[in-house]
């Protein structure tokens, strides 16, 4: 291999990859020439549900998951933990529309590495892809100062923050019309224990019923 040769097989293999995951084309394809434009990045696949995402990064383990918070009706938050799980190298940058600090406590808390609004400038964007590619935490400065400010933004977002990472896969899939026994089965684990869920997930929201809990959650927007 000549010099010019090794000097791009360095390169590509110090590009950062990157999946892109979107229910809007036109929002993907605004982000994959913005992104491609640093070369740093390489976009290696792009998806447009939940399902589909958590396969594409199964397949690809990227460096970088810019993930929309809702996809095709369906909230992509309570996928956290499986996306790391199936690629636990790939950092998580949230880019969403979703303005409620509670989403992004949420987000952080369960395995994303950075939250950004869409309104971000595209610098913003390509900046926060690198520090969360780096290993650091980015929050935007505006989002960050309510934050620290408790500015919940909406009723009951202080109850939606405090939902861990299992209790919003038993609402998701409790909201899609599963039993505990059904639920049980797909997480791995006993029916008691996913009743206690329920229960915790009902305290936390202030509901009573089924039908309640899944009002009150679609409210919120944990299930898009």
């Amino acid at each position: 291999m000549d010099a010019d040769g090794a000097e791009q097989g360095v390169e590509a293999l110090s590009r950062l990859s990157v999946v892109i995951a979107d229910d809007h084309p036109v929002v993907r394809a605004g982000m994959r020439v913005l992104l491609s434009q640093d070369e740093s990045f390489e976009i290696v696949a792009e998806s447009s549900t939940v399902p589909e995402t958590v396969r594409t990064v199964t397949e690809h383990r990227p460096s970088v998951l810019v993930l929309d918070l809702t996809m095709a009706g369906e909230s992509s938050l309570p996928s956290i933990p499986d996306l790391l799980a199936a690629s636990p190298g790939t950092r998580i940058l949230i880019l969403t529309m979703q303005e409620d600090p509670a989403f992004a406590r949420a987000s952080l808390r369960i395995g994303a590495a950075g939250y950004l609004l869409k309104e971000a400038a595209a610098e913003e964007l390509v900046g926060a892809a690198r520090q969360v590619a780096k290993g650091a935490t980015y929050l935007q400065p505006a989002m960050g100062a309510r934050l620290a400010i408790g500015d919940s933004g909406a009723p009951g977002a202080d109850g939606d923050a405090s939902l861990t990472a299992r209790e919003l896969q038993v609402l998701s899939l409790l909201a899609v019309g599963h039993t505990n026994q059904e639920i049980a089965r797909r997480l791995y684990v006993s029916v008691r224990t996913v009743e206690t869920h329920r229960a915790r997930i009902r305290d936390k929201l202030g509901t009573e019923t089924r039908a309640e809990l899944i009002a009150a959650a679609r409210e919120r927007g944990l299930l898009g």
